[in-house]
């Protein structure tokens, strides 16, 4: 029997089990506890997700699908536009600049998109041919929308609240084709509610024009491959938004692409004709040879063939830090935990106030977990319909997997990228609960306070403060 909806008493089991998870950090570690604001914003953020899930996927379960997209849209942009505006003055009262806490990499993109202004594009772009493309291609969109804003701050994270609504409504194109209608709606409501979605729309720094990107590519592809006819236009889309992630990240563009190229190999006959698949294939062989040879590929390879020695200076250098135990979290201990990471960081520690104001979105991320691994389960052994998802489960895995053996495991905003597709899973699980599964979410009831309070300990134990 499906479930088109969040159950309410998950949902209330969520908000008391985050309550009490906190009391309970919050009394042992008393001396390490997080600012009144942090604290307060983990509540808000924890509470609204939840309640408005289950009560929005229940009631706008049935409306018709334009009514419920418009829906979408306009929760999403009151919600991010509140925030942007409400960020902007926290964070002016707070660090003395409408930047976040420890804002190296936002400010230095900031800073670079003007300076770009300022000695030309002839210029500019002669500096960016000496630096990895994936460094490139943000601060370009910045400085292009500079030129255009006059650089104003507000205006560019506007810009950023459309992509991210716009995004949720790809979730809901994209999902619906492959986890059904009921699942879809609950897939974009739960991109719509977020919290970490809708926190880096108020910050300056690129994941949001990233999600975007790859939920886009993503969204095109699947079009894409259940399309009847191929059309140059669909396949030059697709080909142009997968090339543009590796402007952004490498990583991200190398899964994107992987994904397509396994959902063209493993999906079924019913969904990808066989003479549409001879084509693509041949398509995108010709594709990867084109660009086999150029610096896309040789910067894919360095970065893979570097994965090993990223990952032990990252844990070497937060040993040297201080963080001693850093040194047990290795990718073979992180990988299977990659549909659940990372953890909240619920203590004040080493001014990592960022990561605190975004303790309730990754609690949110922890306790949807579970529902990840129901579907993972269910569409390997129990509905076998894997080779039809396998888009969506080839990019979790390539991508989520790629981090988790890189050294920045448990970064969530190296993670971030994989979170609007974690939902729609997390979708997928909820509407497959059953008698037989819920028995695991009620273990799971037990196992999230663990973790929250655990990453709490190891926080303050790997750096001697227990």
């Amino acid at each position: 029997m499906a479930v088109p909806f969040l159950p309410k008493q998950i949902s209330l089991r969520a908000i008391s089990l985050y309550l009490a998870s906190l009391a309970i950090v919050c009394t042992i570690f008393y001396r390490n506890i997080m600012g009144v604001d942090f604290l307060v914003m983990g509540i808000i953020w924890v509470i609204l997700f939840f309640a408005l899930s289950s009560r929005f996927s229940k009631i706008w379960g049935d409306i018709p699908e334009k009514k419920f997209i418009r829906k979408v849209i306009w929760t999403a942009l009151t919600l991010r536009v509140i925030w942007v505006i409400f960020s902007y003055f926290f964070y002016f009262i707070k660090t003395g600049i409408p930047f976040e806490f420890g804002s190296s990499d936002a400010l230095g993109y900031h800073n670079e998109a003007i300076w770009f202004l300022e000695i030309g594009w002839g210029q500019a772009f002669d500096y960016l041919s000496r630096r990895s493309l994936a460094d490139a291609g943000y601060p370009v969109y910045l400085a292009a929308l500079y030129h255009i804003t006059g650089g104003n701050i507000i205006i560019t994270r506007l810009i950023k609240v459309v992509l991210s609504t716009w995004m949720c409504v790809l979730i809901y194109k994209l999902s619906k084709r492959n986890i059904g209608e009921k699942g879809g709606r609950m897939a974009a409501i739960f991109c719509c509610l977020m919290p970490n979605l809708i926190i880096y729309c108020g910050l300056h720094l690129k994941e949001t024009e990233m999600i975007f990107l790859t939920v886009a590519a993503l969204e095109r592809a699947d079009n894409l491959l259940r399309k009847s006819k191929i059309q140059f236009i669909d396949l030059l889309t697709t080909a142009l938004l997968a090339v543009s992630l590796f402007f952004f990240r490498t990583v991200l563009g190398a899964a994107v692409v992987f994904s397509i190229f396994t959902s063209l190999i493993f999906s079924s006959n019913v969904l990808l004709g066989r003479w549409n698949r001879v084509v693509l294939i041949s398509w995108a062989i010709i594709a990867a040879a084109v660009m086999a040879g150029g610096s896309i590929a040789n910067e894919a390879m360095s970065l893979w063939e570097q994965r090993g020695d990223n990952q032990t200076a990252k844990r070497d250098y937060q040993v040297y830090k201080g963080v001693k135990w850093a040194k047990y979290a290795t990718g073979t201990v992180m990988a299977p935990m990659m549909f659940v990471l990372p953890f909240p960081t619920m203590v004040d520690v080493d001014q990592q106030y960022n990561q605190q104001i975004m303790n309730g979105g990754n609690y949110v991320r922890n306790f949807m977990g579970i529902f990840v691994l129901i579907a993972l389960f269910s569409s390997v052994f129990l509905l076998k319909n894997w080779r039809d998802l396998s888009l969506i489960w080839a990019y979790l895995f390539s991508y989520l997997g790629i981090i988790c053996m890189s050294g920045f495991s448990n970064s969530e905003r190296f993670l971030l990228p994989g979170l609007p597709l974690l939902l729609v899973m997390a979708a997928y699980g909820v509407y497959l609960i059953d008698r037989n599964n819920y028995r695991w979410v009620k273990v799971w009831y037990w196992v999230t306070p663990l973790m929250v309070i655990g990453w709490a300990v190891f926080k303050l134990g790997s750096r001697g403060l227990l």
